[in-house]
């Protein structure tokens, strides 16, 4: 005869059985977003992350001065209590500039970004869904555009067309948005046609073309939602590349340039006053190094926590 003790013992616990249950169920953005909370960079790079786009949004929380009024009389001055950051060689007030520079170059960069994904996602997800001659087709075009040197191609493409945007903020903008997009789609991609390619040979898709689904419902209820995770982390991390991407290239002479207040255009204005006055040149590129280690730190962490393989 069984122990009843033994057999009371033996029960399963109502409130562990909850648990499991609630962990066999959570969704992967579910499981990612519990394991990015247990991360201490994660949590490091999204507190710099949310401080700079509250400074993009709001910089007269931060400062009074307007960037573009300049006082020739105390230009390159050293930093001071008057202001923090010293003045630049217009006498301009580096504080000032280096906050409203915040909004333009996140700006710049989530654009160019949000253009990447798009184009990439969607010409990766077309090729990698079809197959055949539109696959070789899609892929021979992003060889093309790939096998270009980036700022090789972007010098090109800005000497050409910054003339016919004239002295115009938008115009300035969305050239160095546009140019960027358009030679660092092929990444993107080829991120999304591994994936989809992987996803067309699942079974749920398989089950979806038997049940005689259309192959625009294939793609958008099936596919999509299985692909876009490595496109997202990839986006992360590039949103970073790509605002120092439109330092390097203002930096150049060829990206954005005044009127236009970013931190590309204030390293720009401060080469030539390197041994003079360094403080032109520090805090802008201090400002841009920890935004773009930020979201490096960020994309490496949402990829960790988005691969099971890495997972113990």
């Amino acid at each position: 005869m069984t122990d009843p003790t033994t057999a009371t013992a033996d029960k399963p616990v109502a409130t562990d059985g909850r648990a499991e249950a609630s962990a066999r169920t959570r969704s992967l953005s579910g499981d990612a977003w519990h394991d990015l909370r247990r991360r201490p960079l994660f949590l490091v790079a999204a507190g710099l992350i949310t401080f700079l786009l509250v400074m993009a949004a709001f910089p007269q929380l931060f400062t009074s001065v307007d960037p573009t009024v300049g006082d020739l009389s105390r230009a390159r001055q050293d930093p001071s209590a008057q202001a923090w950051f010293g003045y630049d060689h217009l006498g301009r007030d580096v504080f000032a500039r280096t906050v409203y520079g915040t909004r333009v170059s996140i700006v710049v960069g989530v654009l160019a970004t949000t253009a990447v994904v798009l184009v990439g996602a969607v010409m990766g997800l077309i090729a990698g869904f079809a197959g055949g001659w539109v696959d070789s087709l899609l892929a021979r075009i992003a060889d093309v555009f790939f096998g270009v040197p980036f700022i090789l191609g972007a010098i090109v493409v800005l000497s050409t067309f910054r003339t016919s945007v004239g002295q115009s903020v938008l115009g300035i903008s969305g050239l160095v948005i546009g140019t960027i997009g358009l030679l660092s789609w092929p990444i993107v991609m080829r991120i999304m046609r591994s994936a989809a390619i992987a996803a067309r040979n699942q079974d749920y898709v398989k089950a979806a073309r038997a049940l005689g689904a259309s192959p625009w419902r294939i793609i958008r209820r099936h596919m999509l939602p299985n692909t876009i995770a490595p496109v997202m982390v990839y986006a992360t991390i590039a949103l970073g590349a790509f605002i120092g991407a439109e330092a390097t290239l203002s930096f150049l002479g060829v990206g954005l340039r005044d009127p236009v207040v970013s931190w590309g255009v204030m390293i720009s204005e401060a080469q030539s006053y390197l041994r003079t006055s360094p403080h032109l040149l520090l805090f802008p590129g201090a400002f841009l190094v920890v935004t773009v280690l930020a979201f490096v730190l960020l994309g490496d962490a949402v990829r960790d926590a988005f691969d099971p393989k890495g997972r113990s």
